[in-house]
């Protein structure tokens, strides 16, 4: 019998995985909220379609996938995007379903979890600390040097994220957050590139990554203004073989057994040194898939559904062989609303963006020097074409 795959998405994202899915004979059923009745699902490929007012009340949820379990034999239960992670393992839970629950979810959302594991595997962290005993907070603040940064735990990318420049600055802003104060954690602040590896992993393993290089940090894009851009790095290099090596050691520190990855981690400026920022059990967005597929010709949405299928169906899951090219992403907010990309016509441009108010654009090549130099020429043009601003969200926003 085909399995049935149940999908949550309380934002737009994850065709491919349907896609694979339901060409592979899974029936896949879609649960995702009321705002996004009208967004371009894969409707021709679903075997039900299902809105909720939000996602916002577990209870709610819960009642309403156990009463569509009446019904259905669900085999797996996928959270689409990092933020619906926590309700899929509450059902994988209540419905008794096989996959993740919720202590084992937490080490891939939490980010002052996921640090604590990280740390206690010997994996390199900036130096932490909870926000719960106001002592405790004064004394890390006493014994770290700043500038430091206040952190969501389980927001994403670089949403609320803020800096803190010396220690009396601390307490006005956790006075703001109030009650919500013991969901943010203290960091050290590293300066350095940001790098980020995006993979599979099966059975505890990780069976496939590539790693990647930001131009620049996303916390600077995102609160100074810039154009997102990453790329992959040089293949065979030092940093390369260290993050894979990194990967494979945060994977058994945090408990992660069959899912896609997104891992990042700091060089630091002063040192060399890697240290770990944060890691999800998700496809990373901001397109990183598209160059992902670019570069290797690997998509990581349906590498993710064949290993979600393999595991339904008891079988052994065999990523495909990936090609060794080297792609990056450009994409930042522009003034128009539909840019003009047309001058961009390098044959190495493989992708463009097809969005309001969005220039942007992947390139590859069997090349790394010619991706940089593209990437390099791209970014200085963008600013001048293109480039627009908003003030960063305190939020996720679909």
């Amino acid at each position: 019998m085909a399995p049935t795959i149940l999908c949550l998405a309380s934002y737009e994202k994850g065709h491919d995985f349907m896609r694979e899915c339901a060409e592979s004979g899974a029936r896949v059923i879609l649960v995702t909220v009321e705002k996004l009745r009208d967004a371009p699902w894969p409707r021709d490929l679903l075997a039900e379609l299902f809105l909720l007012p939000s996602f916002d009340n577990l209870e709610h949820v819960i009642n309403a996938i156990s009463y569509l379990a009446r019904t259905e034999h669900i085999a797996r239960i996928v959270a689409l995007d990092e933020f619906d992670l926590e309700i899929a393992a509450a059902l994988r839970e209540h419905l008794r379903v096989p996959g993740s629950g919720i202590t084992a979810t937490r080490a891939v959302r939490d980010k002052l979890a996921m640090r604590e594991l990280a740390d206690a595997a010997g994996i390199a962290v900036p130096a932490f600390t909870r926000i719960t005993n106001h002592g405790d907070v004064a004394a890390y603040l006493a014994a770290t040097q700043g500038p430091w940064v206040l952190k969501p735990r389980t927001q994403a990318s670089a949403i609320g994220i803020r800096k803190i420049h010396e220690p009396q600055e601390l307490w006005p802003a956790l006075h703001a957050l109030g009650d919500l104060e013991s969901h943010h954690l203290l960091e050290r602040f590293v300066s350095g590139d940001v790098y980020h590896v995006d993979g599979i992993v099966a059975g505890g393993r990780v069976q496939f990554a590539e790693v990647h290089r930001y131009a620049e940090p996303p916390f600077d894009v995102m609160h100074e203004g810039g154009v997102f851009c990453t790329r992959t790095v040089e293949r065979g290099c030092a940093d390369e073989r260290a993050l894979r090596r990194e990967l494979d050691r945060l994977v058994r520190a945090v408990d992660v057994h069959d899912s896609a990855v997104h891992a990042e981690f700091i060089c630091e400026r002063d040192t060399g040194e890697f240290h770990f920022l944060e890691i999800a059990a998700r496809v990373g967005g901001a397109h990183i898939s598209d160059m992902v597929y670019a570069a290797t010709g690997v998509n990581l949405w349906r590498e993710w559904a064949r290993l979600e299928l393999a595991v339904a169906n008891g079988t052994h899951y065999t990523p495909r062989p990936p090609q060794r090219k080297h792609a990056g992403v450009l994409i930042s907010l522009a003034r128009q609303e539909w840019p003009d990309m047309s001058a961009y016509d390098d044959v190495e441009v493989v992708w463009r963006i097809d969005k309001r108010h969005h220039a942007g654009l992947i390139v590859a090549s069997a090349d790394s020097e010619r991706v940089q130099h593209l990437l390099d020429e791209y970014l200085q043009r963008f600013r001048h074409d293109y480039f627009a601003s908003m003030p960063a969200p305190d939020r996720a926003t679909s």
